[in-house]
């Protein structure tokens, strides 16, 4: 970093004063904020609390006086950009650089900013969005942890080239008894959200700005549903304009106070070296796939990986030596079984259905629940659920001990002898994140090496297009919960399945009742080769699986709000809509990512 981008540029003609690099650098955490350390200047901490009125907004429950007593918000995400501050004189400190994303559901609400100068000021302004050339970037280019990347914000209208700039979605009951849903996306560069607050604070010392926004005020208190639930801001759409204009006037200053807090240092994180005489496993990830973030303290390696390999195929790890991880998880069915439910080792039925393990280093959570955070910890739990390979971690350890060729693999990855549960999680993790599929007809065609056939044009375009009726369009809608490259949000969701038992989903996991019915959302790579369908394996065919989405739904409080928007006799999908919507996502297919002959194309070893 050069002096120069941590200070203001000198010698601007103009009134302006203009921050580069890391200066309001945003860095968004659940518990606080990590900055940069900088030499000079203080730091400026932004809370956002979002409000329903005067009260703090709680997602799910319902609304004190919204319109017809029966609205609950369920998502508020957005993005903020281009940090300003207002010195006494009346001249503006601005960055140029200075990009947030926050959301309720994941209290992702305080921001960080660093570098100020010890002046007086009296004033801030930020816009709601982002400008007109970062909207048309590609998002692939940003770092994983920036807020502009998909998989940090989960804003980008990846079929659309641009950002989502603010989502509101909920659920409403349009009469007694009816759950339905609404879905408000405001983007657009060209219409800006600009907000500008009177705010009295010094840059002598670090300060914190309380910003309230009230989404009554956005919403109308909910009369905004009487015109329309759903908007993205396209051409000709009049409730778009209007929702933005409420959006500048929704914020307010709630309090400044005076701070006083360390910053992390990063450097004390710095990332684990490769253990001694090993050699680093490369991955080769197309540059259409967002950028990834490896664990820092399990390095890749051609050691680890190869040990992760063989473990994963080898029955040794269940208790009669009759099933490995393999036996569930078939790369010619992309890593799945084929089973509705799956199999144990003692032939007992699990509760859910195998999942796809294709692209799991851009997870954050594992199992259809999410119950397990890391891979290092999903590993495990198969191997000692009764239900699976039921196997105790130190009889494990004693099989592969006694076999004899292990302990010098073990030795190999991870330099000392020893084998333990914990290096065995490790080397599984290891062999996992390298099972990236991204070479589908799709991405070829992407890449201009084939081309889609026409019926594949127009399941594509089925896909990523709205259904809204009222404003012409008639599509799929999947993209909300498929988008992007990677064809899933990672988000746990309700899809209107009718339940047909006891499983509660995502709710088994944290108890909440708003999480009842929702389940990951998994991947659509490959998805021809991962049948059945759902976490309960009903479905048999994609043309079942694209049935259900096409026709009546379970209602339900916890149905995902873009879902819930939908008429309740269905989306009213052709035959022809129906079947190009299959033959779409067979271009989904990594042929090379399926073969069982030989390695995927991206498994390398380092030159």
């Amino acid at each position: 970093m050069t002096q120069e981008e941590r200070t203001v540029l000198p010698g601007r003609p103009t009134r302006r004063g203009v921050f580069r690099g890391v200066w309001l650098g945003l860095y968004i955490l659940l518990a606080g904020f990590v900055q940069l350390p900088l030499a000079n200047g203080q730091k400026l901490q932004i809370q956002l609390e979002p409000e329903w009125r005067d009260a703090p907004l709680i997602l799910g429950r319902q609304l004190p006086d919204a319109h017809a007593n029966t609205m609950s918000i369920s998502r508020l995400d957005g993005l903020l950009s281009q940090l300003a501050l207002q010195r006494s004189d009346g001249t503006w400190l601005e960055s140029d650089r200075w990009h947030v994303f926050f959301s309720a559901e994941k209290r992702r609400l305080t921001a960080a900013a660093d570098g100020l100068p010890p002046e007086q000021f009296k004033a801030i302004r930020f816009r709601v969005g982002v400008d007109v050339d970062t909207d048309k970037t590609d998002p692939q280019i940003w770092p994983p942890d920036h807020p502009l990347h998909p998989d940090v914000c989960g804003l980008h209208w990846g079929w659309q080239s641009g950002y989502v700039f603010l989502a509101i979605e909920g659920h409403w009951e349009p009469a007694p008894g009816k759950t339905s849903g609404f879905s408000y996306h405001l983007a657009g560069a060209s219409r800006p959200m600009m907000v500008e607050l009177p705010v009295s604070f010094s840059g002598a010392r670090p300060a914190t700005i309380r910003l309230g926004i009230d989404v009554a005020a956005i919403l109308s208190a909910g009369e905004v549903l009487s015109e329309a639930a759903s908007t993205h801001s396209r051409e000709g759409d009049s409730l778009a304009p209007t929702l933005k204009n409420r959006v500048a006037r929704s914020f307010r200053v709630k309090s400044v106070q005076a701070d006083t807090y360390q910053p992390i240092d990063l450097g004390a994180t710095s990332i684990q070296p490769l253990p001694p005489n090993t050699t680093p496993f490369r991955l080769s990830i197309s540059d259409r796939l967002p950028k990834v973030k490896l664990p820092d303290d399990n390095p890749l390696t051609v050691e680890g990986v190869d040990l992760g390999r063989r473990l994963f195929h080898d029955s040794r790890l269940s208790k009669n030596n009759s099933q490995s991880c393999a036996t569930c998880h078939d790369q010619t069915k992309a890593f799945t079984d084929g089973q509705t439910y799956s199999i144990g080792a003692e032939g007992q039925h699990g509760r859910r259905n195998a999942m796809p393990l294709v692209n799991l280093a851009w997870a954050k959570e594992f199992f259809w629940d999410g119950r397990a955070k890391s891979l290092r910890q999903q590993v495990l739990m198969p191997i000692q659920d009764a239900h699976e390979m039921n196997e105790r971690l130190d009889r494990v350890i004693a099989k592969l001990e006694a076999e004899g060729t292990y302990g010098g693999q073990f030795k190999a990855a991870f330099v000392s002898p020893g084998i333990t549960s914990e290096r065995i999680a490790l080397a599984l993790e290891q062999f996992l994140l390298t099972l990236i599929s991204q070479d589908s007809k799709f991405d070829q065609a992407a890449r201009k090496l084939t081309q889609l056939t026409l019926q594949e044009q127009r399941g594509l375009q089925l896909f990523v297009t709205e259904h809204d009726p009222a404003r012409g369009l008639r599509g799929a809608d999947c993209f909300h919960c498929h988008g992007g490259n990677l064809f899933s949000n990672h988000q746990f969701l309700n899809n209107g399945l009718e339940p047909r038992s006891a499983d509660l989903g995502r709710m088994e996991v944290t108890g909440s009742e708003g999480d009842r019915g929702k389940f990951k959302v998994p991947t659509l790579r490959n998805v021809a080769l991962t049948a059945p369908y759902m976490h309960d394996g009903r479905f048999a065919t994609l043309g079942e699986v694209v049935e259900h989405y096409n026709g009546k739904l379970h209602r339900s409080r916890t149905l995902d709000p873009n879902l819930a928007k939908h008429p309740e006799s269905g989306l009213g999908l052709s035959a022809d809509d129906k079947a190009a919507l299959v033959a779409f996502l067979k271009t989904l297919t990594d042929e090379s990512f399926s073969r069982s002959s030989s390695a995927p194309k991206h498994l390398s070893k380092a030159d």
